[in-house]
Parts: C-alpha cells; sequence; structure tokens
C-alpha cells in the first residue's frame, strides 16, 4: 500500500487531479506568504505591461508546485506551456520548444534540478537576454546565429533546490518555496475536495484524513479517491470517522500518517543497523527503494515528524521511531 501515500504522479491520477485542481489563487488554500507575495508579483506585472519575472518553485513532491504554475498562468492571462526536464534528448528540443513560444507565455519546466549543463546553457541566454544562439552546419564552415525570443516567463520546479547551479538559481527573479501544510488547511482542502467529487464525509472523518496526509494535499486526494471506492462498494451516503479509521487501517497508513514504506525504513535502521547511522546507499540496497525516491518522497517527512535525523555518518532512528515502532532500545545503540 506504499503507492497510496507515495506523492508521485501517475498516469492514471491526471484526470482526477485536473478535476480538483484550484484555478486561481483565490482557489488555493494554504501556503499564505507564497500567495501575498505572488499577489503583488502578479500584478506588478500586469500593470507594467510586462511578462513576470522567471520563477522558481521549490518543495517537497505533492505539494501544489504545478498547480501554483498553471495559476500563475491564468492571473496573467497568458499561454501555460509544460514540460518536463527529462523530456529533452537533445539541445534542439529545448531550442524548439523555446522559439515557439509566443509573448507573454509561460513556460513550466517540471524537474529543472535534473536539466544536464548543456541545457542549462541555453536557458541562461533565454533568461536573461530572450535570445537562443545555434549552429549552422559542421566543422570550419560552421556558423552560430543568434535568434531573438519573444519575452516570455519560465517557471522551474523543483525538489532539489541543492542540485541547482548558481548561474542557474541567480536568473530567477522570484523564488518560491512550498512547505508541509497544517492539519487546517489540510481540511479546508479535504473539504473542498470532497464536495467536488460528491463524497460525504463527517467533520471529524475530515479531520482524520487530513492528520494522516502528511501534510500533502495529493495525498489527501489520493485517499479520498481510494475512500470513494469503498463508499461507492458499501453503497453509503454519509461516511462517519469509525469508517474512515477501518478504511486507512486497511490501506496501512497509520495515525502519523506513516504507511509501509515509511515502517520500513525506521524498522530497517533500527533492527538490522541498531538505529544507525546508516548511509543512504545502504538503507537503499536494504529496503529496495531508489536512493532519490528515499531521499526526496520519504525522508523530509520523516525528518519533519522527528523520527530519523541526517548526521555527517548517515541515518540515525531517533527516540519518537522506537517509542512509535513500539520497540525497546538497546542500550548499546549508537544514538
Amino acid at each position: 500500500m506504499g503507492d497510496i501515500l507515495s506523492p508521485r504522479k501517475y498516469r492514471d491520477d491526471e484526470g482526477y487531479e485536473d478535476s480538483i485542481r484550484p484555478r486561481s489563487l483565490d482557489e488555493f488554500i494554504g501556503q499564505d506568504k507564497v500567495k501575498k507575495n505572488l499577489e503583488v508579483f502578479i500584478g506588478s506585472s500586469k500593470k507594467r505591461l510586462e511578462p513576470l519575472d522567471h520563477v522558481l518553485i521549490s518543495g517537497p513532491p505533492g505539494l501544489g508546485k504545478t498547480t501554483l504554475a498553471r495559476i500563475i498562468a491564468n492571473e496573467l492571462n497568458s499561454n501555460f506551456v509544460y514540460t518536463v526536464s527529462n523530456a529533452f534528448q537533445k539541445v534542439g528540443d529545448l531550442v524548439a520548444i523555446l522559439t515557439n513560444l509566443s509573448k507573454g507565455d509561460v513556460l513550466f519546466i517540471d524537474e529543472i534540478h535534473r536539466l544536464k549543463p548543456s541545457f542549462e546553457e541555453v536557458l541562461y541566454s533565454a533568461m536573461e537576454d530572450f535570445s537562443v544562439s545555434i549552429m549552422i552546419g559542421e566543422g570550419p564552415g560552421a556558423k552560430s546565429i543568434k535568434i531573438s525570443l519573444p519575452k516570455f516567463t519560465l517557471i522551474g520546479a523543483t525538489t532539489r533546490v541543492g542540485l541547482l547551479t548558481s548561474p542557474l538559481i541567480s536568473r530567477f527573479g522570484i523564488i518560491l518555496r512550498l512547505d508541509y501544510y497544517s492539519d487546517e488547511d489540510m481540511v479546508m482542502i479535504c473539504e473542498r475536495t470532497c464536495k467536488i467529487i460528491g463524497l460525504n464525509i463527517s467533520r471529524e472523518g475530515m479531520i482524520e484524513v487530513a492528520k494522516r496526509s502528511r501534510g500533502t494535499p495529493r495525498i489527501l486526494n489520493r485517499i479520498l479517491r481510494r475512500i470513494r471506492d469503498f463508499v461507492v462498494v458499501e453503497g453509503l451516503d454519509k461516511v462517519d470517522l469509525d469508517f474512515i479509521k477501518g478504511v486507512l487501517s486497511r490501506l496501512e497508513i497509520d495515525e502519523e500518517g506513516l504507511d509501509e514504506v515509511d515502517r520500513k525504513i525506521l524498522s530497517t535502521i533500527i533492527e538490522k543497523y541498531q538505529g544507525g547511522p546508516i548511509g543512504l546507499k545502504t538503507l537503499s540496497a536494504s529496503i529496495g527503494e531508489e536512493e532519490e525516491t528515499i531521499e526526496d518522497v520519504y525522508e523530509p517527512f520523516l525528518i519533519q515528524k522527528g523520527f530519523i535525523k541526517r548526521t555527517p555518518r548517515g541515518r540515525v532512528a531517533t527516540e519518537l521511531a522506537y517509542k512509535h515502532l513500539a520497540i525497546k532500545k538497546n542500550d548499546n545503540s549508537l544514538f
């Protein structure tokens, strides 16, 4: 059941997510500081009749980076062009997208930290001077031709700011950071989604779903989708807290919002490696998950909840992790 809580995107969720996606800043719940600043930046851009400065949005998966990028385009009344960094096979692919933009377009590059250096170099001039240079011909007769681009706004999304180069970061005029949502915001998002998809859950039930959704709207919405499946099969009009707890138990989502993979990470550190420290590669090999998935998807929440700590020597399980898994701490443990 680990995939339920993974905030990664899946193809079969795209239509569902689009149906519940906010279209404006007014509809977007949470991230109040980010929204207030964006209102100013967008308002200024529209009054000056100039494209919005390039925007970098960072934060853990599932917090609404793509949604916020779409909202920015909507608020600017601009065309939204979506692409993901690993879609580029050669520099010409990126150049083709850039040269096909129209004035005022919003170009969104997801997972921008994955761009190869050669692609970044194309973006430098595109972002700063609104131009790209291409080579015509080969060998001694090759020529470099400079192509002017219409003024556009680039929005980059990343879960790993640390992997971006300083020259690229410096070209973003607006840098936004999304954090995990509060329980109160998650309840409001739950209410909104339930209303859209026609799911009648008691107030107590919505609070329980929100509490176990890791402060991540995409996870909350995916859980609601699974709850809807149970409701449809059972033929219920309204569901209460007990029903919700029963479904969450079947989905193996515990009271702290941890799923099977989270608990496997903690139990592996504690039981196989005496609580740590343990390196990322070793942990990855031990539980059968990719290093990047552990680092991007699971670790941020476990660290935020205080279940693990990063040390120079590796990951260490905390007292809270022992308590949560009901494992007695060995006096000889390294932590």
